[in-house]
């Protein structure tokens, strides 16, 4: 059982509905009755932005199981209170809580493209594309105020410094003039999460994320600005999302998607009770057949964290997830691979007063 919330806070729109201490807390809060008949006011919980000022911004990984080894997060925490999302847990490092603080504390760093432009021209610096949008949503609603992505953009596209995005955040048309110039020098590729087409589905799931319609929408417009464009049916969610494997394909190719990936729902650390909370409150029907089909694929556990399997899941389950996916590729006319993104245009803009080339 997971701890109840505050009975004061008015929850609207949120994908978790408590706070469940994370796994590095030795201690934890329980709320005790005063004695006193005197009603607490109610008030309406709101998104908390507090900003950060990092020394670097490129965060470096190794592991095999992504195809990139930079990236850059210019938030924590995410507004979009998607209920399955694998990052909350990294909420936990910072003291706070997966569940409601993940969506609702958000840090920023509004210095990033400055930091950005610092490293990149290091001497020492060796090209490689970098990855937006690996951790949580960099076109979450607050991107809308705070503009950190647009200057980002101008840095990589004045280095002409290739890099890779993930969303379903809208505000990403914002930035398309910028997108479009560096797609016409191979240097983004851009990937668009649908997880369902169903709009009930998707607003109790992903409470504040565009709607499918909109998220179709972006892959359109992107399309027709010549920007290389991926769907990305993930988490694909046994009983609930997996039917509209085929769907959501054809949808997405249709509408200008060139290519297509598909991850398995994975449920780590805090994830799992807190998606576990979200199937009682939204599916209870369902639940037990979602979490015996989630095992299936997992060695019988909530979540498998080893590399290799972690992406994919094991046994016959996630095989035939994955065969289906692939025939209707297939058949939709997909490509199986992205063009790799041009890494040998980068270089220092030039800057006033130096002497241009004459070839």
């Amino acid at each position: 059982m997971l701890p109840p919330r505050d009975p004061d806070e008015i929850i609207k729109a949120r994908g978790a509905d408590t706070r469940p201490a994370n796994r590095f807390d030795r201690l934890h809060a329980e709320r005790e009755h005063d004695g006193w008949d005197i009603p607490e006011e109610q008030r309406k919980l709101h998104t908390q932005v507090t900003d950060e000022q990092p020394r670097r911004i490129i965060t470096r990984n190794q592991s095999p199981d992504v195809p990139f080894d930079r990236s850059i997060n210019p938030y924590r925490g995410c507004e979009h209170g998607c209920i399955y999302c694998f990052a909350r847990p990294s909420h936990a490092y910072w003291g706070l809580s997966p569940g409601l603080d993940f969506e609702t504390k958000i840090t920023a760093k509004p210095d990033a493209a400055r930091l950005l432009a610092a490293e990149i021209a290091k001497p020492s610096y060796r090209v490689a594309p970098i990855a937006f949008g690996t951790n949580t949503d960099p076109y979450q609603p607050v991107e809308s105020k705070l503009r950190i992505m647009p200057d980002l953009w101008q840095v990589l596209l004045d280095w002409n410094h290739p890099a890779s995005l993930v969303t379903r955040g809208q505000t990403v048309l914002r930035d398309l003039p910028l997108l479009a110039q560096m797609a016409a020098r191979q240097l983004v590729h851009v990937g668009v999460s649908i997880t369902t087409l169903d709009t009930g589905l998707a607003r109790a799931m992903e409470p504040r994320a565009p709607a499918p319609a909109t998220r179709l929408r972006m892959i359109r417009e992107m399309a027709q600005a010549g920007i290389q464009v991926r769907v990305m049916v993930a988490p694909v969610i046994p009983v609930l999302t997996e039917p509209e494997i085929e769907r959501i394909l054809t949808a997405a190719r249709e509408a200008g998607a060139t290519n297509a990936s598909m991850i398995p729902l994975r449920l780590p650390h805090e994830v799992a009770p807190l998606f576990r909370d979200w199937l009682d409150r939204h599916r209870p029907d369902a639940a037990a057949h979602v979490m015996n089909r989630v095992q299936a694929m997992r060695g019988g556990r909530d979540n498998d964290t080893r590399f290799g399997s972690r992406m994919r899941g094991e046994g016959i389950e996630a095989e035939l997830m994955m065969k289906r996916f692939k025939i209707a590729r297939k058949r939709l006319g997909y490509a199986e691979t992205t063009p790799p993104l041009d890494c040998s245009r980068f270089g220092q803009p030039p800057r006033r007063g130096d002497q241009l080339s004459l070839f």
